[in-house]
């Protein structure tokens, strides 16, 4: 079995993005499936394209997206990404669209086919905060788990996606007043979100 994880690099002026810092350390191996790891930049349609040639290349059983969402406390799989972009700051290219879809002929909305209830209680069975988000936002987070997963619906049967958010690590909340969570504990959720999802991939093949 294998998953696809992906994080972005910094942006909006931040020195680090946790999610880049967390999936860099995993392990290549989680609850027994293989990982792979691909870091993206924070750039509206490159993001997606990226993912989309990794997919195309490794074949994945599941692809999971990590992102940074600075003020919230808790590790938060999300469940719709919608067709809007409508971006209060620039990407990382300099980008700044407006009320503008992610992809012009699609659908209003996906949903995450990740286990999203699964994986945020074995996060909380971890002793980390976790809830499911019914709002991934409108900037190059939701814009990429919108994209891929058009593109799973659309050209990759059978390979499962979404999209978790993480907060602030505790570097970047020195000079502002804004919760954090440790590295570590989000490398400990985010390897909890995997086993839930080899777990729902395993249940899936026995049906």
């Amino acid at each position: 079995m294998k998953i696809l994880i992906t994080a972005f690099d910094p942006f909006g002026g931040e020195s680090v993005n946790p999610a880049e810092l967390a999936v860099s350390r995993l392990s290549t191996r989680i609850a027994g499936a293989e990982i792979i790891k691909l870091i993206v930049p924070t750039v509206f349609g490159a993001s997606t394209e990226t993912v989309l040639a990794a997919i195309e290349a490794e074949r994945p059983d599941a692809v999971i997206c990590i992102g940074q969402a600075g003020g919230r406390c808790a590790i938060t799989p999300e469940r719709v990404a919608v067709n809007v972009i409508d971006a209060r700051i620039a990407d990382n290219a300099g980008n700044r669209p407006v009320d503008e879809p992610v992809i012009k002929s699609g659908p209003d909305a996906y949903f995450s086919t990740l286990p999203i209830k699964a994986i945020v209680e074995r996060i909380r069975e971890s002793g980390i905060p976790a809830s499911v988000s019914e709002s991934a936002g409108t900037f190059v987070c939701n814009a990429l788990m919108y994209g891929i997963l058009h593109a799973l619906k659309t050209r990759f049967s059978g390979i499962i996606g979404g999209f978790i958010h993480i907060p602030f690590a505790p570097v970047q909340v020195a000079d502002k007043t804004a919760p954090s969570m440790s590295l570590n504990d989000v490398i400990t959720g985010i390897e909890a979100a995997v086993s839930a999802t080899v777990d729902a991939l395993k249940n899936k093949q026995k049906q």
